[in-house]
């Protein structure tokens, strides 16, 4: 869940004034809830390693106006905690035209307990993001990067790239953007691999039309390595609901198995 949803969706570069920020939401809503059931691979078994919920709410910003904040809670079950104790939460506050404002996420993850916030501004017309990483012994790191393009959050890039057009968009091309880590701000390489038909494992084993992209690294030696695959609706909805993860312990899947509250028909159904 570290990267999950740095993920989902990577696909934009952004427009004009305001450090290339200011965008206009054409997926989303207030209201919106979805739900995630996760498992992990652990030594050819596949087990049920728990849940997670991405809601979106409306609220009011400092400074009195209308926003939204994204909030992400990933909670491990009790057989998984066995292998790897995951307890996150995410949340990530941005304006109606979607630039983010401040991000918070608390994680435990095995042994590792971090609490990450950012602060955004736009001075100049350039993007700041101020940065604190708090550690379990109660050590505190700090960064602050100023650029000239957007820099986001896990949950602010999500929501982001759900309202972007991917109609141009060709096998292999590659989207970069830059993303607050916690620690400083470090570009993220994203690769549309093109689209496929994904089966839902819910009541009605849901087939959907999706868009697939992989959230790659790059190792000392330039060598591609694949971090996340993941599939979201062929749609205006832009709906993450399968996510494929490579651990160092292993690999994981998340698969989305509720929807409440979507702004659009689901035209990416595969109708029998």
């Amino acid at each position: 869940m570290k990267r999950i949803l740095a993920l989902i969706a990577i696909l934009v570069t952004g427009w004009c004034a305001y450090a290339q920020c200011p965008a206009e939401n054409y997926a989303f809503q207030s209201g919106e809830k979805l739900d995630y059931e996760m498992y992990f691979n652990w030594k050819f078994v596949w087990i049920k390693a728990g849940t997670a919920v991405l809601k979106t709410d409306a609220i009011t910003t400092d400074d009195g106006q209308p926003g939204y904040e994204t909030s992400l809670v990933a909670t491990s079950s009790k057989r998984a905690d066995y292998f790897f104790k995951m307890r996150d939460t995410l949340i990530s506050r941005m304006t109606t035209r979607m630039e983010p404002l401040y991000f918070r996420k608390g994680a435990e993850e095995g042994k590792r307990y971090t609490v990450d916030e950012a602060w955004f501004s736009y001075p100049d017309g350039k993007s700041q993001a101020r940065q604190r990483r708090l550690h379990r012994d109660g050590s505190v790191k700090t960064a602050q990067d100023t650029m000239d393009e957007c820099i986001y959050d896990m949950l602010s890039i999500l929501q982001r790239a759900r309202s972007f057009d991917p109609t141009d968009y060709k096998v292999g091309d590659k989207i970069h953007f830059q993303m607050a880590t916690g620690r400083r701000v470090e570009k993220q390489t994203l690769i549309y691999r093109g689209k496929k038909k994904f089966e839902a494992e819910d009541d009605k084993e849901t087939t959907y039309r999706c868009l697939v992209f992989s959230l790659v690294e790059y190792d000392k030696k330039g060598k591609e390595q694949e971090v996340i695959t993941f599939y979201v609706t062929d749609d205006k909805n832009h709906l993450p609901v399968r996510l494929d993860l490579f651990l160092n312990f292993g690999s994981a899947k998340a698969f989305l198995k509720g929807i409440k509250g979507n702004r659009h028909p689901l035209t990416s159904v595969v109708k029998e």
